[in-house]
C-alpha cells in the first residue's frame, strides 16, 4: 500500500467521522482549509483527536499546534498508524 492510498483512506475516514460526529458534509470540508475557520475551536479539535484515537485504535501524539487542516491530520494519522503497526 502506498502512502497516497493510505492518506486517501484515512482522509475519507476522517471526513466520515466528522460527518458522524458534527454533521458536516465531507464536500463542505476542504482537506487543505483551516479546520479552525470551519468552526473547530481548540476543545472541538481535542475531542476530535480522542474520537480519532478510538476509531483507529491508535494513540495520537500530544497536541501539535501545527495541525490546522484535515489533510495534515490525515497525514499524522497515517504516520502514527504506520509507526504503531511497524512496532507491533
Amino acid at each position: 500500500m502506498t502512502t497516497d492510498t493510505a492518506q486517501t483512506s484515512s482522509l475519507k475516514e476522517l471526513q466520515d467521522l466528522i460527518q458522524e460526529k458534527y454533521g458536516i458534509e465531507p464536500a463542505e470540508l476542504d482537506p487543505n482549509a483551516s479546520m479552525r475557520e470551519k468552526g473547530f475551536d481548540s476543545l472541538a479539535l481535542v475531542e476530535f483527536v480522542f474520537a480519532i484515537e478510538d476509531h483507529f485504535g491508535i494513540s495520537m501524539p500530544d497536541d501539535d499546534p501545527t495541525i490546522d487542516t484535515l489533510a495534515q491530520l490525515a497525514a499524522l494519522v497515517d504516520k502514527v498508524k504506520a509507526s504503531q503497526s511497524a512496532s507491533a
